[in-house]
């Protein structure tokens, strides 16, 4: 019980610290306020002690096994009963999957997880869960990852996991996935923001003895059988991984600022009563759920899995839980809508077409989702400009540089330049491009720098002797200070560089295709 003690006082500590913090510096005018930050910090807990419970127990099991290798012994009536109490107190409720899915039975790590790339982060805020499989005609995978991670930031990318769920038991196709997850976001890969997971080869029954039911055909049925298991399974694997699980599909984009909205929307509902927050009124895209009601929603589907598709036991789950069937089809509608609310606009789209149904086209579009935010203006030091990049249409670079579109050039070649002369030269602090956009992120800078004009000679010269760290030199009296990565170039400039008469974006090779500058900003 020592364990169970242990969590106890740190639980009971941890309250008594928030209640004396708020008797001593609460106010009549901030009480709503101070008891709302109280919730949400009792929330966090919750959620820290969950995945320390996960952690204690993994260590209970590693000593069991240890303790039976060396002393060779059965386990005691009172050890068995103790690791009974153990895992009743410590686990967060797990629904019967055996009873639901008696294959099950047959191999026991058949609900265990293969984990193919990651870096199995645990305690961020939210977990995207986005399951994929084979489609006849097109994936969508790779350019769905890519918008959710087109504008998010440093510290963003460290407070969410992306969970690509590869529901084929195909070997061959899971390899080909992990590849291409792999070699197209390396680096969302080795920092942990993204996983990608497949099941046991024993997870899926056979499907060849469903009911057909609704008029749906047996390749219908089957479809949305498994698709209701795949929801399931991802759900079991992120709900120890966050406060707060994300429903997607493999065929969507994000809007821009998606992340830093759903954030803020959560917050403002935190203390309310609500099932899930729906950011998308499609099907199951876009549901957001609290990882500790994710047990008994799993149970639910699984209870049901064979008879109808998820986004009706969705709503089946909610009249169970609001409506009274001595009441009209109205009462229960609007009790229901207490238990779910929709953030409009929508904050993410549906692009797919083919439907990973064989033969199914879908048109389906989300109509609050709106226009894409394209680009995003900033106020700079005022400049001159030029570029020996072809400009598209009415892109072009002066309103890029003053916040009102986004510049657009034709295929960069070697030697092509942006170049930003101030008026007067600047003591530049930080500088932010970025370059592709939402709808177009593969018109980007590749093999490209960015580089000041120094006033002072000194230090240009100290810079081509290799006496500043920061930097090295360039041609025409330029020093290198960056250089675009995943078509994004920013940093803090060295204050021992002094002031700059100019900034400039140099192409060092030719490119394949256009360029897109989506965003400018040079803080001074």
């Amino acid at each position: 019980m020592r364990l169970w003690n242990g969590k106890f006082l740190f639980i009971a500590g941890f309250v008594c610290m928030l209640m004396l913090t708020f008797r001593h510096t609460s106010r009549p005018d901030n009480v709503p306020s101070q008891l709302h930050e109280v919730y949400k910090r009792l929330l966090r807990a919750e959620q820290r002690g969950e995945v320390l419970s996960q952690e204690l127990l993994k260590v209970l099991g590693h000593l069991q096994n240890r303790s039976i290798a060396q002393s060779n012994l059965s386990i005691s009536n009172s050890s068995a009963i103790l690791e009974e109490r153990v895992l009743r107190l410590l686990l967060p409720s797990q629904p019967n999957a055996l009873v639901y899915l008696p294959h099950l039975k047959e191999h026991k790590d058949s609900l265990k997880p293969i984990v193919h790339l990651g870096r199995r982060r645990k305690g961020v805020s939210m977990v995207f869960g986005v399951p994929t499989v084979h489609r006849q005609k097109q994936s969508y995978l790779v350019n769905t990852l890519q918008s959710l991670l087109f504008d998010l930031s440093t510290a963003q990318k460290k407070d969410i996991v992306i969970v690509v769920f590869v529901a084929e038991t195909n070997p061959e196709f899971v390899k080909s996935v992990v590849q291409s997850v792999q070699d197209n976001l390396p680096d969302a890969v080795s920092s942990g923001v993204i996983e990608v997971i497949s099941p046991s080869p024993h997870f899926y029954p056979d499907f060849n003895n469903l009911k057909e039911t609704f008029g749906d055909p047996k390749e219908r049925v089957k479809w949305r059988t498994k698709q209701n298991l795949d929801y399931s399974f991802l759900m079991l694997y992120a709900q120890s991984k966050g406060a707060y699980y994300v429903q997607l599909e493999d065929d969507i984009v994000a809007k821009q600022g998606f992340f830093e909205t759903m954030k803020a929307y959560t917050d403002n509902v935190l203390t309310e009563e609500w099932l899930y927050l729906e950011f998308s009124q499609l099907g199951f895209i876009g549901k957001l759920f609290r990882s500790s009601d994710l047990p008994m929603i799993v149970e639910f589907i699984l209870m049901f899995h064979r008879d109808k598709p998820i986004d009706w036991l969705l709503d089946h789950f909610l009249w169970v839980k609001m409506c009274n069937p001595e009441k009209d089809a109205k009462h229960c509608s609007n009790e229901k809508a207490r238990l779910k609310r929709t953030h409009k606009p929508s904050l993410f789209q549906h692009v797919g077409l083919h439907s990973s149904l064989p033969g199914k086209i879908q048109n389906l579009r989300d109509k609050d989702f709106g226009k894409q935010v394209l680009f995003k203006g900033h106020s700079n030091p005022s400049a001159a400009l030029s570029t020996t990049l072809e400009q598209y249409q009415t892109h072009s670079l002066e309103r890029a540089y003053n916040g009102e579109d986004f510049f657009w050039g034709l295929t960069p070649k070697r030697g092509d330049y942006i170049l930003i002369t101030f008026t007067r030269p600047q003591a530049i602090k930080e500088y932010f491009f970025r370059s592709g956009n939402i709808e177009t992120n593969g018109d980007r800078f590749y093999n490209t720098t960015v580089e000041v004009l120094p006033v002072h000679v000194s230090v240009k010269e100290k810079v081509s002797r290799g006496e500043m760290a920061c930097c090295k030199s360039s041609s025409d009296g330029f020093v290198q200070i960056g250089s675009f990565k995943n078509g994004v170039a920013e940093g803090e400039v060295d204050a021992a560089l002094g002031i700059s008469e100019a900034m400039r974006i140099l192409v060092h090779s030719d490119s394949d295709v256009w360029v897109l500058l989506s965003e400018i900003f040079i803080k001074v």
